[in-house]
């Protein structure tokens, strides 16, 4: 008997956690955070939904936070096996999951000091010291291409994904007395065609099963020119008012990516050359760093320009690691790019600077990547016109835009080209979407192509066998 169970991302976007068990074999495939309002942080800290003991490995598709940031209570919670991913997400995920125990320390340490110690701020869903253990049970000798046994009677081929850095889709191949099957589990898909990355990799012909994300199954997104074209008219304007530019980041790709489109355009002369642009976040300073250490992740185009300058270096450019350059950032009141996280403004330097920039209308708050449902993020895009930031209510005043042609997710047109390289399979299991948006618009777009498909519900168990 082999069964396949969801425990995250099941008829949501976030927390995605899968569960393959064999005869011989429990497999997890991710184990991330659910990221957006309070129920989720509830959920973060509730049983996962099986024992984390009798997993045998864990197998991590990428290093973005609600993919990877459960693993360190997953290790807690008595889980012992390798945890298997290509060397450039190991390096990632350190970053990733130090900075997410640092702020869930710095949480719970503002919760104590506003008297709220029985609440579930009061206490971390995990420490410093707890994302450091689980390091020690990571394994980044995974290779793209590489089919290798990573459990009894369990084959695993990372393919890359083309989403992040060191960014897989993986293909389990399944052996058990009696009979076998694969299941393809899509991780994020790539956007393809940006600047950076190379495109996602061709997927296997013909797995049985195919476990497919839906972020933007309803939808395509902007050409990328036409994307950085509106990021950098927004810029420009903004310092025509004498405005501040406020851009939540995300970390991983989208802070290097921004980086460039920048660096080019004050190269032709759109944007002054001594722009001041900070970059106000240690993880995505570090992970910058990362990046161009693993040139053969990268698109060649962009990978040969890294013989001569920095491709990525802008002569205004700042990078802010120290609290008290971060705080210094506040009191320039217009002319600055300020580039900080979280890309969703749930948490991170970038919750001051909106504080700071959000009721002045001369400035602009620029969103450039997906934002889930509870989300700050969320609240301003839909149109709050007041936000509550550190116990103080905030006027929206700022203009805001939202440009997702910067998305490191797939389109749907894209989505379904990658499913249609996978050749004929059994079913698809829908996971990773808004279940009213892109999950459901998806579904309906396999049906329409008779394609057979089923959106699982949460811990429910199918059998593949």
């Amino acid at each position: 008997m082999i069964q396949w169970s969801c425990h995250g991302a099941a008829k949501q976007v976030t927390g995605s956690c899968h569960l393959v068990r064999t005869a011989s074999a429990s497999v997890l495939v991710d184990c991330g955070l659910f990221q957006g309002g309070r129920e989720l942080a509830e959920e973060n800290a509730a049983e996962f939904g099986f024992d984390p003991a009798g997993v045998d490995v864990l197998l991590l598709t990428h290093a973005h936070l609600d993919h990877c940031g459960r693993i360190p209570l997953l290790v807690k919670r008595g889980f012992k096996g390798r945890i298997v991913c290509t060397a450039g997400t190991r390096e990632l995920a350190r970053l990733v999951l130090a900075d997410a125990a640092g702020l869930q320390e710095e949480d719970a340490r503002r919760a104590q000091r506003h008297g709220r110690r029985q609440t579930q701020d009061a206490e971390p869903l995990y420490t410093l010291a707890d994302a450091f253990h689980a390091m020690d049970f990571f394994d980044g000798s995974a290779e793209y291409g590489l089919r290798r046994e990573v459990a009894p009677g369990v084959h695993a081929t990372f393919v890359d994904a083309g989403h992040i850095l060191g960014s897989a889709s993986i293909l389990l191949e399944l052996e058990e007395p009696g009979g076998h099957c694969s299941v393809f589990f899509s991780g994020d898909i790539g956007n393809p065609g940006r600047p950076l990355l190379r495109d996602p990799q061709a997927p296997p012909r013909h797995p049985d099963y195919v476990v497919m994300e839906t972020t933007y199954g309803d939808r395509d997104h902007r050409d990328w020119q036409a994307s950085s074209d509106e990021l950098v008219h927004a810029v420009s304007d903004t310092l025509a008012r004498g405005g501040n530019v406020v851009v939540p980041t995300f970390a991983l790709e989208r802070a290097q990516e921004l980086l460039y489109v920048l660096a080019r355009a004050v190269e032709r002369g759109q944007l002054p050359r001594h722009l001041p642009v900070f970059l106000d976040s240690p993880m995505a300073i570090s992970a910058t760093e990362i990046f161009l250490r693993y040139p053969g992740c990268l698109r060649p185009e962009f990978s040969s320009r890294l013989h001569g300058p920095d491709p990525l270096q802008l002569p205004g450019l700042r990078l802010s690691r120290e609290t008290a350059e971060s705080m210094a950032i506040n009191t320039i009141r217009g002319g600055a790019v300020i580039m900080a996280g979280s890309g969703m403004c749930s948490g991170g330097r970038v919750r001051h600077h909106l504080r700071h920039n959000l009721g002045n209308q001369s400035n602009s708050v620029v969103f450039v990547g997906f934002a889930a449902q509870g989300t700050l993020a969320r609240r301003i895009i839909d149109g709050a016109r007041q936000v509550r930031l550190f116990d103080e209510v905030v006027e929206v005043r700022a203009r805001i835009h939202t440009i997702n042609g910067f998305s490191a997710h797939a389109g749907c047109t894209e989505l379904l080209a990658w499913l249609k390289g996978c050749g004929r399979t059994r079913r698809v299991f829908l996971v990773h979407g808004d279940l009213d948006t892109g999950m459901r618009a998806f579904a309906q777009r396999l049906e329409q192509q008779g394609i057979a498909h089923q959106i699982p519900g949460a811990g429910e168990p199918i059998l593949l066998r």
